[in-house]
């Protein structure tokens, strides 16, 4: 259900989980240092006009990689666009607690994305389909999930909250807290 693509034919705008890094000594160790390991999402943000370099988002960062730099191996599934989609449970759970407090919203948010995460890729890892192995994070659950992610996932709950409000929520005339 996934295929393995070297990282220059990653389409821009696209996501893999790398499986391998493969750039030759010098490289895999600038790349490692850089959070470029087993299980580590890259999305392709920008290529310039010639192809070269490319503009990757690895772990919050924004790298720019030549193409003689590019030979890693990452993979993604098309499992991930159901997961992706499950985004829409923000907003009926954003009007669910429009009035907690931020901490509470956060918390919420965060406990949404990692149960789902941890019960997609329990499903997927039962099918040997799971393109990602958090197994060597010492922090892991099940090797599909990651608890040092939490304050990630905390913010990334509320931003979606913010992003998904901003025609819904801000209409509404609420009481004040």
């Amino acid at each position: 259900m996934y295929e393995t693509l070297c990282l220059s034919a990653l389409p821009e705008g696209e996501s893999a989980y790398v499986t391998e890094v493969n750039a030759g000594p010098a490289m895999d160790r600038r790349l490692t240092d850089l959070g470029l390991v087993r299980g580590t999402r890259v999305t392709c943000v920008l290529k310039s006009p010639a192809g070269d370099p490319c503009a990757y988002l690895i772990r919050g960062a924004l790298i720019a990689l030549r193409r003689r730099d590019m030979t890693l191996q990452g993979s993604t599934s098309l499992w991930m666009f159901p997961i992706y989609g499950c985004a829409a449970l923000f907003s009926p759970l954003g009007r669910l607690l429009r009035k907690k407090p931020l901490w509470a919203r956060g918390t919420a948010y965060m406990s949404l994305i990692f149960s789902l995460e941890y019960a997609a890729g329990k499903l997927l890892a039962s099918r040997k389909s799971c393109p990602w192995d958090y197994g060597r994070s010492r922090w892991n659950i099940g090797r599909v999930i990651r608890l040092d992610f939490a304050p990630c996932w905390f913010a990334a709950g509320l931003l979606f909250e913010r992003l998904l409000s901003s025609g819904s929520f801000r209409d509404q005339n609420l009481p004040p807290s």
